[in-house]
């Protein structure tokens, strides 16, 4: 939204109350912010994270009742309630996620049917919550003697909080960690790589989507005045997840264009299909199943994407051109022995994909690890970086062993790399893209980041951002979303991304794959320029025209084993490898 929008809508928010509208349009917006926040949290946690989750309507049922009850029973005051019910969902999440979310595929939305289901039959089962009667008598919120009823005195606090969060989760996903959970949805094998922890991330969205849900529920069980299990079950997780869809599922602004439509129309439909059918059901029902069928095939991206396409594009202003450089690792001295790769053995069932290779990459060298496709050189390098685990044999990093531990382990210790096939987030900028490459060299949190207390960081990590593309040739494209690149700059901005980790040993696995000529040429102009300025490589290739004028060392390997090592010329001398690499022995 441009600058002006956000205050302009906020003030008409929190000012509809004093203005001559019916009670009933309060109460419709008041029900829109409650849904909205529920539906925030989906947006973080399912549109930007790629965590499909049905049971939210279960947190909503924590906060709801944990108000009611404490209200009810001990009269503690609202912000109290409030920090119970909040705490309530957080461990909760906690150990939710904790059981869940390592999970992949459907089994995860599965596993959410299941917990929310579970949760919700335990509300209406406990004496103590009134059973499937619920809690009554739920006293209006008040703070500092002022009453603020069920209607115009709280619609304000409704939509100060929806507001609130969604800056809150505007500011978090334009930031350090918004951009480790934006990279969640693409997989975990290039987050990781890039010194992320993806699981600690998938529970941050996950506890963050249960906390807004709770708030949600806390001012639900005060403006209802009671509370019951029927609000809280799996058909409403299901509405509330519909809702984050409908709206635009990837959009923080979807979260309250879907509520809307949703509640709005929801009203009239239950009013108007018994009046067309002659008999009443909940065919509004129906009615939203064909809706959500048509906004899947032709909006996928939600309905706020049609208002999207008439914002104006902002170009992030480039305020760190004095920022403090980053700290850097210190450079390994010229020819200390940095990777000894040592007889690994990579075996799949009865497969042998490697076969107890080894090789050495000493400080300032670029070493060429070739041979035709199915050698096993992708295979190597993940079993170097811990993509896979080691079957048998040993890596070691500057003398100490990193064989079994995880990939953001390694990357932490100065070993980055990019990927056979590009792996980025189209949707970001290039910049920002570069800009994943620094996490591990900088510390903000989520609290930081939503309040804007990350700035000065931030403001340096762009700056390496830039110098790193710049250092590529690509600081001219640094505005642009990476998902318009074509190939080579794409491969270019990988290369960027892994020398924003500041490497002492950069991995290329296949870097020239799919490039034309020119761009051949200009890859391998700047990886001897990487060279020149200290860089140690090491590259995985098929190509061997393109390494035979870069590399100082070539390992070729055939069939998962280590065919010859040498100088290129000795290995083009090989007439083993005329034999296995170029099918001829003449």
């Amino acid at each position: 939204m441009q600058r002006w929008t956000f205050p302009a809508f906020a003030a008409v928010m929190m000012l509809l109350p004093l203005a001559p509208v019916p009670d009933f349009w309060i109460t419709q917006s008041i029900y829109i912010g409650l849904y909205a926040l529920v539906a925030l949290g989906l947006v973080l946690l399912t549109g930007v994270a790629g965590l499909t989750s049905f049971g939210q309507a279960a947190f909503v049922g924590i906060g709801g009742y944990a108000a009611a009850y404490l209200a009810t029973q001990t009269g503690l005051p609202p912000l109290v309630t409030l920090a119970v019910g909040v705490g309530l969902a957080v461990l909760t999440a906690l150990l939710l996620g904790a059981l869940t979310l390592r999970m992949s595929g459907h089994y995860l939305p599965l596993a959410t049917i299941a917990w929310g289901l579970a949760l919700n039959y335990a509300m209406a089962n406990t004496e103590a919550l009134g059973k499937y009667d619920g809690l009554l008598g739920i006293p209006a919120m008040s703070f500092f003697g002022v009453d603020l009823g069920t209607g115009r005195g709280l619609h304000p606090l409704v939509w100060a909080i929806a507001l609130l969060a969604a800056l809150g989760v505007i500011r978090l996903l334009d930031s350090r960690p918004g951009r480790a959970i934006r990279a969640l949805k693409h997989g975990s094998t290039m987050a990781e790589a890039m010194g992320i922890s993806t699981f600690r991330y998938k529970l941050t969205a996950f506890v963050l989507a249960a906390v807004l849900a709770a708030v949600s529920g806390w001012l639900f069980a005060h403006f209802q005045r009671s509370v019951s299990p029927s609000p809280f079950g799996i058909n409403k997780g299901i509405e509330y997840l519909f809702m984050a869809v409908l709206g635009g599922v990837g959009h923080v602004w979807g979260a309250f264009l879907g509520s809307a439509i949703v509640r709005l129309v929801e009203d009239e439909l239950q009013v108007l299909l018994p009046q067309l059918l002659g008999t009443s059901g909940s065919f509004e029902i129906i009615v939203f199943g064909i809706v959500l069928v048509v906004v899947l095939k032709f909006a996928p991206d939600g309905l706020w994407s049609f208002f999207a396409r008439w914002a104006p594009t902002v170009t992030r202003p480039r305020d760190w051109a004095d920022a403090a450089p980053l700290p850097q690792r210190q450079r390994p001295a010229a020819g200390e022995r940095l990777l000894e790769v040592d007889a690994v053995r990579k075996q799949f069932g009865g497969l042998v994909a490697v076969n107890d290779v080894s090789f050495a990459v000493d400080a300032g060298q670029i070493v060429a690890l070739i041979g035709p496709n199915g050698a096993g050189k992708s295979t190597t390098f993940n079993l170097v970086t811990g993509v896979l685990p080691l079957t048998a044999g040993a890596v070691r990093w500057r003398g100490q062993a990193i064989g079994g531990m995880p990939s953001r382990a390694i990357a932490r210790l100065g070993i980055s790399r990019t990927f056979q096939h590009v792996k980025m987030i189209p949707e970001m900028t290039v910049l920002e893209n570069v800009a994943l490459g620094g996490y591990g060299r900088t510390k903000a949190g989520v609290l930081q980041a939503m309040l804007r207390l990350d700035r000065a960081e931030e403001r340096r990590l762009f700056a390496e951002a830039e110098r790193q593309l710049a250092r590529i040739g690509m600081a001219a494209q640094m505005h642009e979303l990476a998902g318009n690149l074509a190939l080579g700059p794409q491969r270019l901005m990988e290369i960027a991304r892994a020398l924003a980790t500041d490497p002492a040993l950069l991995l290329l696995d296949e870097p020239a794959a799919g490039l034309r000529h020119h761009e051949k040429h200009a890859l391998a102009e700047v990886l001897r320029q990487l060279k020149a300025e200290g860089m140690s490589l090491l590259l995985v290739e098929h190509d061997m025209d393109f390494v035979m004028g870069l590399a100082d060392r070539v390992v070729v390997m055939e069939f998962g084993t280590r065919l010859i090592e040498g100088t290129p010329a000795e290995v083009q001398a090989s007439p083993e490898v005329r034999a296995a690499y170029l099918g001829t022995e003449h």
